[in-house]
């Protein structure tokens, strides 16, 4: 045997080098990684927030869409007023003040006149003033309604979207059963359209 061939008893383990930490190895990364998981905490709890915000818009839609079931129904199309004014009332108190139009505005001196030149006023009249001026929004009508409904949708509605809406609510049954299939679902489409993408506050 030849002492020269060396021996696999010989043989010896390389020795490896270290693992790699995946660990950031300076503080500027650990600031940017602290930073990241601030930012992504930030957002979803503001997905969060808009989702609890928009519940009242999700029920809405909902119950939109129980109605158009039931479109020949006259019921079903005397709610869309009512629908609506809900949905407006249940919007971000942000979005009530200042009033829509000068009939609200005129409303508020009146009143505030009246409490300050008519001192017999009776006791039983004065909380339903009061409720009146905090449901600023449930008391448009006309105009001023039309134009909170333009000035918080996103797309362009009729111009006499309000009017239709009063005409459902106060127009007669025979009025209503005349109304044409495609004027109803056009009706149904403008309110779907305005409550799902009507300007909530941010």
């Amino acid at each position: 045997m030849n002492p020269n061939i060396p021996s696999i008893d010989q043989l010896k383990e390389i020795a490896l080098p270290a693992p790699v930490s995946y660990a950031p190895q300076t503080w500027g990364w650990w600031v940017l990684l602290g930073l990241l998981v601030v930012a992504v905490l930030l957002v979803s709890a503001r997905r969060y927030w808009q989702w609890r915000r928009d519940r009242y818009r999700r029920e809405a839609l909902v119950r939109l869409a129980q109605l158009q079931k039931r479109s020949d129904d006259l019921n079903a199309l005397r709610e869309l007023p009512e629908l609506l004014k809900r949905v407006a009332i249940s919007m971000p108190p942000t979005h009530h003040t200042p009033p829509v139009g000068a009939s609200l505005l005129a409303m508020r001196q009146a009143h505030s006149t009246s409490m300050l030149t008519d001192k017999t006023l009776s006791s039983e009249r004065r909380p339903e003033t009061g409720s009146l001026l905090q449901g600023d929004v449930g008391a448009l009508g006309g105009g001023d309604w039309q134009a909170f409904l333009e000035r918080h949708s996103k797309q362009p509605i009729p111009a006499d979207f309000s009017q239709q809406l009063a005409q459902l609510a106060y127009a007669p049954d025979a009025t209503l059963q005349a109304l044409p299939a495609d004027q109803r679902q056009q009706l149904f489409d403008t309110c779907k359209l305005w409550v799902e993408h009507h300007h909530v506050a941010a």
